[in-house]
């Protein structure tokens, strides 16, 4: 006798990335969501080279995205524009119940607008972040993208306040920081896996690490000099991964010092489990990057901010987080004298966030 019940279908996650940070957030959510959803994974294809996205499936064991979108760089307008007609392409196709996007790139609001506009719900991980600075479009993106999610997943408390003063309190989760528990399960594998340091010849705490990417630093020409000239005088050997965005902005440099400098080494772009190895082992980083500075933080390792602001506050207020901008006298003083002792305190949650995502957007924690 067959039973006259079907089972019910699955919830549907459409799951939306686009840049190399979100690759990494994406990794552990999707292995949370597997057991209890149906995702669909969608690459925007904001990031679009090897280095910079499909190594990056590869390493964190991603399952290869259902839709490439190949929209590629371009300006912000054109580049969001593209994606939006693109990613509403594939929620008309899939009609999902829920649409699932990340930080702040282009990639997430154009993911947030599409979903919105065919009434189809929001969910935000990494919301409530704010630098409070408005020239940069991560702002415009993370602020905009909060304000039309329906579940907004905090990684502090910080993030939730943030929300509360602007009158954002349905639908908000504090759930801890998905690149901790990333960092948590990559860390060893890139131990077991990379043997980067050996390749460059460099032994740990013997270097620092220096990466820069965000236009407000590589689209102003004297910005990018300055910091750049500011490595190269750093007393250590420093290593320099170099984002595809920011070799197109050098290329336009005066970079003639470089070559009596050999402390100042670029290097093409790496996977994430060598930079995680370069990350745990470096004496100092110094980096634009908001992920980079989590990172830093969960391995213990001082970081220099080359930015007048940052969304990860409280890596500052902790004492491992110096903000320097492109001063190239901050910068100088803080590679001779920022040492902090003791143990970062854990602000970033218990290595579980991407199962209390899941749980939340399955509809566990209602039953």
């Amino acid at each position: 006798m067959t039973s006259s019940f079907a089972r019910p279908e699955p919830l549907k996650v459409v799951s939306i990335v686009g840049a190399r940070p979100q690759f990494i957030k994406a990794a552990p959510v999707s292995r949370a969501l597997q057991p209890m959803v149906r995702e669909v994974l969608v690459h925007t294809g904001q990031h679009y080279d090897r280095e910079m996205s499909e190594l990056f499936f590869e390493e964190l064991s991603i399952p290869e995205p259902e839709y490439n979108l190949g929209v590629g760089s371009g300006p912000h307008g054109w580049q969001t524009g593209q994606m939006l007609i693109r990613i509403e392409e594939v929620l008309l196709a899939e009609r999902p119940d829920w649409v699932l996007v990340y930080g702040d790139t282009n990639s997430t609001l154009a993911g947030a607008l599409a979903a919105v506009k065919l009434q189809l719900p929001v969910a935000h991980v990494e919301a409530g972040l704010r630098s409070f600075n408005r020239t940069m479009p991560e702002e415009h993106n993370r602020v905009l993208t909060d304000h039309v999610a329906d579940l907004l997943f905090c990684p502090t408390q910080t993030a939730v306040d943030n929300l509360l003063r602007e009158g954002i309190t349905q639908g908000v989760h504090l759930v801890g920081d998905v690149m901790y528990d990333a960092v948590i399960h990559n860390a060893a594998l890139a131990e077991a896996r990379s043997d980067l340091l050996a390749r460059l010849g460099l032994k740990p705490g013997s270097y620092a690490l220096a990466t820069v990417h965000r236009p407000v630093n590589t689209d102003d020409p004297l910005r990018l000099q300055s910091i750049l000239e500011a490595l190269a005088e750093i007393e250590m050997s420093v290593l320099f991964p170099v984002h595809p965005r920011t070799r197109q902005c050098m290329d336009r440099l005066d970079l003639s010092f470089v070559s009596k400098m050999e402390s100042l080494n670029f290097i093409d772009p790496v996977g994430y489990l060598d930079m995680l190895l370069l990350e745990k082992h470096a004496r100092l980083i110094l980096t634009d990057s908001g992920g980079v500075q989590k990172e830093a933080y969960f391995f213990s390792v001082p970081c220099l901010t080359l930015r007048e602001e940052t969304e990860w506050v409280e890596t500052v207020e902790a004492g491992w987080n110096r903000l320097v901008g492109a001063d190239p006298v901050a910068i100088a003083q803080g590679a001779r004298e920022f040492r902090p002792t003791g143990s970062p305190p854990p602000l970033f949650g218990d290595g579980h966030a991407a199962e209390r995502i899941a749980v939340v957007l399955s509809g566990l924690d209602n039953q």
